[in-house]
Parts: structure tokens; sequence; C-alpha cells
């Protein structure tokens, strides 16, 4: 196990470094860069002095690959750099979202897995009756309606219902207070984003719990666990959900690692600045070395994703061993 966990360890590091020669070329792919964009946005005249000393101050003179070494070496020693836009360090820059969009991934994968889990379980044993119907019913809308549309629901249900039963409209706060500074304004405020997005990727992990409860339940030793007189309750708790759930966790993992940084939208509708806003605004503004932290962020997240969900795996699975 532990000669898998070193194998693996090492064969995320060709991945992260694949990752950082392309968002590297692509960046500077893009016509333009930051100082023509600071210097020249508005159209009038500009002197191309004050560009060149901009683009000298932030390195942007040197040759490619003088660029590509100063980046990899602070990606290895964790120094980030600072941002060329706003001049603060690309940490603190992170630091001051990463909370947001963590609790709202949480929130969310949570919601998912309290709706897809019983509706999938349910969808399973029932299947091809009304009770079915219904459930994918609610599952494929829930694939065609985008989460910021969802969203945009909410906040209108929102000012309907407050304005209707208690006299006057009320939408969620828009200053963001951390969990532990104060629980309840938080939750408030944080609530409505994660439902949103959880019941739109809960629709994905219902279909994939139904289908893999249904291959499961159709296997020998649920059919024997059957003949031995055995209740159905116990038979799909005990034995069959838990060997249905290896490819729902790979979903959710997936769902959270996305969560992290591809909720541009739905922030921008609840008025959240997480990262997802601040990718946005980094390409917008052709921050190399902001958008360059922000990719490698989302990378890290998938890669370490990917690999937990693996390691869930012998964890479920008796039959599967890592040597």
């Amino acid at each position: 196990m532990y000669s898998y966990l070193i194998r693996r360890i090492f064969m995320l590091l060709p991945t992260l470094f694949g990752a950082a020669v392309l968002v590297f070329v692509l960046l500077r792919l893009v016509p333009g860069d930051v100082c023509d964009l600071k210097f020249g946005g508005e159209g009038g005249y500009v002197d191309p002095e004050q560009i060149a000393m901009c683009r000298e101050m932030l390195g942007l003179e040197n040759p490619m690959y003088f660029q590509f070494y100063e980046y990899m070496k602070g990606f290895l020693t964790l120094d980030l750099g600072v941002s060329m836009w706003t001049t603060k360090p690309v940490t603190e820059e992170i630091a001051a979202r990463f909370m947001i969009s963590v609790e709202i991934a949480i929130l969310a994968t949570v919601t998912s897995i309290f709706i897809a889990l019983p509706l999938g379980i349910i969808s399973a044993v029932r299947r091809n009756t009304w009770t079915d119907y219904v459930i994918r019913g609610i599952s494929i809308s829930g694939i065609a309606i985008p989460s910021f549309w969802l969203g945009i629901l909410i906040l209108l249900g929102l000012l309907i219902f407050t304005q209707k039963y208690f006299g006057e409209p009320w939408m969620p706060p828009v200053d963001y207070k951390s969990l532990f500074d104060d629980p309840a304004y938080n939750l408030s405020q944080m609530v409505w984003p994660a439902l949103a997005t959880g019941f739109r990727y809960s629709a994905v992990a219902t279909r994939m719990t139904r289908s893999a409860m249904l291959e499961v339940l159709r296997e020998d030793y649920v059919r024997t666990a059957r003949a031995k007189g055995l209740i159905e309750k116990v038979i799909v708790n005990r034995h069959a959900l838990k060997n249905a759930m290896l490819p729902v966790i790979t979903i959710i993992g997936m769902e959270f690692a996305f969560l992290m940084g591809g909720l541009v939208v739905t922030e921008q509708v609840f008025n959240l600045n997480g990262l997802g806003k601040l990718l946005v605004e980094s390409v917008e503004q052709a921050d190399f070395t902001m958008t360059q932290a922000l990719v490698m962020l989302a990378v890290a997240i998938f890669v370490v994703a990917n690999f937990l969900v693996d390691i869930m795996y012998a964890v479920l699975d008796p039959r599967i061993r890592y040597s």
C-alpha cells in the first residue's frame, strides 16, 4: 500500500509540470499584456517609454525561457510572486477568497450527497414505477437548469416570500463573514448558492447512484440474500449500497474539485468574491502571475481529489488492494 502511495505521488509530478507548461505558453500566446491594459485601456495616447518601463519592471522583457525558469522556481518554492495588476502578493489575494470557495464547495457537496443518495436508491429499488419516473424527471431538470439560473430563481423566491409573509423583502447579506466569527450570518449568505449548485450536481450523482444500484441489485449475491429471507432494507443498505458507491464517489470527488474554481457565474449572481471571480478578473487583466497560480491551484485540487478517490476505493471495496 505504501509503495503504491509513493508511486502515485511521483506520478502526480508530470501532470503538474505539464499543466504548468501549458498555462504558461497559452497565456503568452494571447496578444497584449497587463501593461497594455493598464496604460492603453482608455484608448488615448500612451507614452511607449512608460509601457516599456512597466514591462521591464514586471520582467516581461526577459527571454521566455528565463520567465519560465522564474515561474517554475517560484512554484517549487511556493513563492507565487505578486499580482501584475494590484502588485499585492498572490498568496494574499488567493487566501482572501479561498475560504469562500471552499465553504461553497463543501456545502454544495453535502447538499448533493443528501439529495442524490436517497433519491438514487429509491429510484433503483422502485424502478419503473411512478416514484422512479418522478425522481428521474427531477434529475433531468437538475441537469437541464444551470446553477446560476436556479440561483436567480432562489433570490426572486426569497424576495417574493419575505415580502408576502414578513412585510418587507429580504436578500442574503452581501458582506462576507467567516463561519467561525458569525455562524448564523455566514450560513444565511452561503446556504443559497450551496443549494443552487448542490441541486445541479446532485442530478448527476442521482443518475449515477441509480445506475450503479440497478447493476448491483442484479448480482448473484443479492439474489442469494433474498433467497435466504433477508429483508429488503438489509439487502439494500448492507449488501448493495456499499458496492454501488464506487462510481458515485468518483462523481462526487470530481464535482468537489470543479466547485473550487468553476462557480464563476454563480458567484456573480450571489455577489460572492470567490476564486472563480478572481480567475475571470485576472484573465481580463492579463495578470499572468495570478492566472498561473489559480490554474495550478485548480489542477492541484483535481489531482489530489482523484488521488483520494482512488484511496477510498480500497476502503470501500476489500477486493481492491494496491501494492
